[in-house]
């Protein structure tokens, strides 16, 4: 999960590691825009929430000329998007990472305290690198191995292990 906003009104977020069978060509074509990169790169599933929302995730390669309001900056070069536009704009010219998501996971004020302080999730350094290099089915395991934590001493309990 990478959390994109968090504030004590709303948390918003996108699940990395959730995958659709719907290609970025597909959904391009959906949307009547073209599609400049490869065949094989598939929409992610962002979360549960609003599952016809798209969202974009890339590193800044190259100048998108849309105004900035459209677009936020969330470490270095990470840049995160829900902009019709921006996609459109990236659609002619991908960058080398580039992730597209429909959907995302959100809480409500306080949830997602409530559930950090009951042991519910683990939280790691953001690193656009298991971002847009490690896949999915292994990014859980990887970002818990960068972190020295063994994934078999994880107790699926409630609580602080």
């Amino acid at each position: 999960m990478l959390v994109v906003h968090h504030d004590e009104t709303w948390t918003f977020g996108l699940v990395l590691n959730g995958e659709t069978e719907l290609s970025i060509r597909e959904l391009c074509d959906s949307l009547e825009f073209s599609w400049s990169g490869g065949t094989s790169e598939e929409v992610a599933w962002g979360g549960p929430v609003e599952s016809n929302t798209g969202w974009l995730l890339y590193q800044e390669e190259l100048n998108t000329n849309i105004e900035e309001d459209h677009i936020s900056r969330l470490d270095g070069e990470l840049c995160f998007s829900g902009s019709m536009d921006v996609l459109e704009r990236l659609a002619a010219r991908p960058p080398h990472d580039l992730r597209i998501f429909l959907g995302y996971a959100g809480w409500g004020g306080g949830q997602l305290e409530s559930e950090l302080a009951q042991g519910a999730w683990v939280v790691a350094p953001l690193s656009p690198d298991v971002v847009f290099d490690v896949p999915a089915d292994e990014m859980w395991d990887h970002v818990l191995r960068a972190m020295k934590i063994d994934p078999a001493t994880l107790i699926s309990t409630a609580g602080v292990h």
